[in-house]
């Protein structure tokens, strides 16, 4: 089986969902649920909107927002076993899993089945596991319901009206006939009827209804129309998980749960960026060019090869014109030729792939690896729009288009098609980590925008990490990239042999362009575009005047100086981390778990804490009553969730196990390796035996609560054996002899990556804090204050001379944030700062509110700088006295 090991982002997006579903099913209300976890995950709640239509606003609705090359099926696959456990809490369900296309269809059916493939390992999670398709599905029976969680892989448009395949869904079909015997009146009720056969119609889409199926969308952005949804809530689905790059924001608002920034991505290696793009008006220059850079990384590639890694042919994608009959195009055919005559590449190096010319399943026919495969001598694609959809190469590292881009439609789908990272690992050689685009234009500025547009619109970047993940190659050109960093220009004044009419020019020129009448001056107060300069000679009668303006806009942006910060200018930021002795190796300080505490689950705690309690009592009256206490307002009415396991019970019969059965099935599912089988058997026992006792409960009400009951267990399991932990780690941490245990040296550093901080939340000078041009923050971007207090503290900081650079710490964000390891989480300080003489200092600031909570974040401060041997320096400060982080910075 081929090995895959999660990254960081998809660990946090399946626990951005987990928590979800947890909270639906303690709170009985999508809406509610949602507005808890967000702000949990993100600190300010995100509005939910529910589906309209027949669907149950208390329906869990959401989206995972995860850009191209992010891993999205894999992340659908490995939800599977969350939706059993955590969300409908049965041993197994029906998961319609919908694609936008018959070709990803196939490739996810083959994958999901395919017992060596990753996607098949993350859905077997949820247990024994069978794939259909719809015509597969038509013959479904009730054992292979009743024994596993079965997923039926179908197109979008599979259930609109018009579709070949709508009749499987339904048609009344004899063979279906045995899923509906013994059906309650009540089931009956909500299924479609044979009217003149007085009964229930035996179709598919009624025995979906009957077991409530989950749905998960993947490529969500497509074909979403009132008529899909409309379709949707005929199967009267328990909820609806949508993965896109793309969600949408207007029509039908996806509910956004969890984000992965670009940044992300290419932290755990998974794209390749950033993309470095250069403009040629001739074509025949832009095509030498892009064959030298292919040839470049080729040799690169073989380099590496020699000494051990994988097998690498860099490909180059050719975006051609349209072919027309009117006049002579860059089309598929005029782009081999050139190939071939003018740049002397083999024809068999040279595939068309078009909708006439498919030389892409060709290669797939005659080598087993297709163009994977070592044999293949393919290292040119030229297609005009488009290629098969679903088809993935990693290889492919240049982009080619012979067209000018328009807009960002130009290149929509050719461009996310050289972002991948071959294996999803980082080469050794930078440039390998890199992609390429070679355009052929004038207008260097208006392509590098248009590219960050597409990036944007097709591949799901946030619009700042597209500003920054496309760059010049060329020094020259990257002076005419307005759209990216600030430039510190200066107003350029010329007199003119005539008078300018600046009136009539285009808004954005007109507010960079300036003509005093009375001193015959033309201003330009900021860089002009190429096609700005062309628009402001046009204005002008005579040609000398022409001459003028075009050499000023050439001479002015020579001048220009475009601002980079620390990051850009690749300086290192590099921060001394809390290192432990453990077992005779020096560790990076990042679980606590980690040390050796003495640890087992004491007898005399086995029994339902007033907590777990609490949450039983409010879990089963929103499953037998619909019901939710919202304190002093009194309750609100939720019958979703009551609903769901009825039908769910009707559907799953649940068995009916002995006391000691459902012990053993309690202790398989507290998944620490910590405590023995032995330790674990006794306290679930005691527990079990315990909860037997109180008013209310009996047997058969465990059994049909035994996923609840599960999870409340492992949930006192997890309290009791984190209380183990802090109290250890407050021992090893500050106890006698810590110094031998505890150091902060060089041996692990956290470094600030160029290329790697995403804030959720950037600052905006036109924001509510105000205006500040900072000078000092190591990246471009920075992210957004919780206070107009620690507004104060940056802007101060920035003004230090005795401060290089700063950054403003993320929360949260794996690979991007600096944190300090704690007994109970992680300790984020508010700004990392590195000093003109080397040292380190980190400040955070704390409100008079906060001050007294921040105890543990003092202490765990204090020890890093201590044990740093003056590397170091921590300051927490409070009600914007900056003295205290003066005298530490002099001291």
């Amino acid at each position: 089986m081929k090995t895959f090991q999660a990254k960081d982002y998809q660990r946090s997006c399946l626990e951005s969902v987990e928590k979800y579903f947890t909270r639906c099913q303690e709170l009985g209300d999508a809406d509610w649920a949602f507005q808890k976890t967000t702000e949990e995950l993100w600190g300010e709640k995100s509005h939910f909107t529910p589906l309209k239509g027949e669907f149950p606003s208390e329906m869990p609705y959401f989206c995972l927002r995860v850009p191209t090359g992010g891993g999205k099926t894999w992340l659908a696959a490995k939800s599977v076993a969350l939706v059993n456990n955590t969300l409908l809490q049965t041993e197994h369900s029906v998961i319609l899993w919908l694609v936008p296309s018959k070709p990803i269809r196939t490739q996810t059916i083959n994958a999901l089945k395919d017992r060596d493939h990753p996607y098949h390992a993350a859905l077997r999670e949820a247990g024994p596991v069978t794939v259909l398709d719809l015509s597969e599905a038509k013959s479904l029976n009730r054992s292979t319901l009743e024994s596993g969680t079965v997923v039926i892989v179908a197109t979008s448009q599979s259930f609109n009206v018009g579709d070949e395949d709508i009749r499987k869904v339904y048609e009344d079909n004899g063979a279906l006939m045995d899923l509906f015997r013994n059906l309650t009146e009540e089931q009956a009720e909500g299924l479609e009827k044979i009217t003149d056969k007085g009964r229930v119609a035996y179709s598919l889409v009624n025995a979906l209804r009957l077991r409530r199926p989950f749905i998960i969308v993947d490529e969500a952005h497509n074909g979403r129309t009132d008529l899909s949804f409309g379709t949707l809530a005929k199967f009267r689905p328990s909820g609806i998980m949508e993965l896109t790059a793309t969600p949408d924001t207007v029509k039908v608002p996806s509910n956004v749960l969890h984000s992965v920034s670009a940044v992300e991505l290419k932290r755990e290696e998974m794209i390749k960026l950033p993309i470095l793009l250069e403009t040629e008006p001739d074509d025949q220059k832009c095509l030498a060019e892009a064959i030298n850079k292919r040839d470049e990384l080729a040799e690169m590639a073989r380099a590496e090869e020699r000494k051990g890694a994988p097998y690498l042919r860099p490909l180059v994608l050719i975006q051609s014109e349209k072919r027309s009959k009117l006049k002579e195009t860059r089309d598929a055919d005029w782009v081999k030729g050139e190939l071939i005559k003018n740049h002397n590449i083999p024809e068999e190096e040279i595939i068309i792939a078009t909708g006439d010319e498919r030389g892409l399943e060709q290669v797939e026919k005659e080598f087993p690896k297709g163009i994977f495969d070592e044999k293949c001598p393919v290292k040119f694609i030229i297609t005009q729009q488009a290629l098969a959809e679903g088809w993935d190469c990693a290889f492919a590292y240049i982009l080619v288009s012979m067209a000018e881009l328009k807009n960002e439609k130009s290149v929509e789908q050719l461009l996310g098609r050289i972002l991948r990272q071959p294996q999803a690992k980082a080469r050794e050689t930078a440039a390998l980590n890199k992609s390429y685009a070679y355009v052929v234009s004038r207008e260097f500025g208006e392509t590098a925008n248009m590219l960050r547009d597409t990036l944007v619109a097709s591949a799901g970047f946030d619009p700042a990490d597209a500003k920054d993940f496309v760059a010049a190659v060329k020094k020259e050109q990257g002076r005419l990239d307005l759209g990216r960093g600030r430039i510190k220009f200066s107003p350029v004044d010329v007199k003119l042999p005539e008078i300018l009419n600046v009136s009539k020019v285009s808004k954005g020129l007109k507010a960079k362009v300036k003509f005093s009448k009375s001193k015959g001056e033309l201003q330009i107060n900021q860089p002009l575009t190429p096609a700005e300069s062309e628009e402001l000679q046009a204005v002008a009668v005579m040609e000398a005047t022409k001459e003028i303006i075009r050499q000023t806009v050439a001479h002015s942006l020579k001048t220009a100086e475009i601002f980079e910060t620390p990051s850009e200018k690749g300086l290192d930021f590099r921060v001394p981390q809390m290192e432990v002795m453990l077992n005779q190796e020096l560790r990076l300080f990042d679980e606590p778990e980690a040390l050796d505490y003495p640890w087992s689950l004491p007898l005399y705690e086995a029994s339902p804490s007033d907590e777990v309690l609490s949450e039983l009592k409010l879990a089963l009256k929103v499953r037998d009553a619909g019901e939710i206490d919202v304190g002093e307002t009194g309750h609100m009415t939720t019958r979703f969730l009551r609903d769901l396991q009825r039908d769910l019970s009707l559907s799953y019969v649940p068995e009916h196990w002995t006391e000691a059965k459902l012990a053993a099935w309690f202790c398989r599912q507290i998944h620490d390796q910590s405590i023995t089988h032995a330790s674990k058997r006794a306290f679930v026992s005691a527990w079990l035996s315990s909860l037997l006792e109180k008013e209310g409960m009996d047997l058969a009400r465990v059994n049909r609560q035994k996923f609840l009951l599960r999870n409340l267990i492992a949930s006192q399991v997890d309290h009791l054996r984190k209380r183990a932990v802090a109290k250890e780690c407050q021992s090893f941490l500050f106890g006698e002899g810590n110094t031998e245990r505890v150091r902060v040296g060089t041996e692990y550093e956290f470094e600030f990556h160029p290329d790697a901080y995403s804030p959720d939340r950037q600052y905006d000078p036109a924001g509510k804090y105000g205006a500040y041009e900072f000078e000092k923050h190591f990246y471009p971007r920075m992210g957004d204050f919780d206070s107009k207090e620690e507004f104060a503290c940056a802007c101060w900081l920035d003004r230090q001379p005795k401060v290089k650079f700063w950054v403003r710490n993320l929360v949260r964000k794996n690979g991007m944030s600096f944190f300090l390891q704690k007994a109970d989480g992680r300790f984020y300080p508010d700004f990392i700062c590195k000093l003109e003489d080397g040292r380190i200092l980190a400040v955070e600031y704390k409100g008079q509110n906060g001050w007294g909570d921040a105890k543990d974040d003092r202490k765990i401060g204090g020890l890093w700088e201590e044990m740093s041997g003056g590397k170091c320096l921590f300051v927490m400060a409070t009600d914007k006295d900056w003295k205290p982080i003066t005298e530490k910075i002099d001291g």
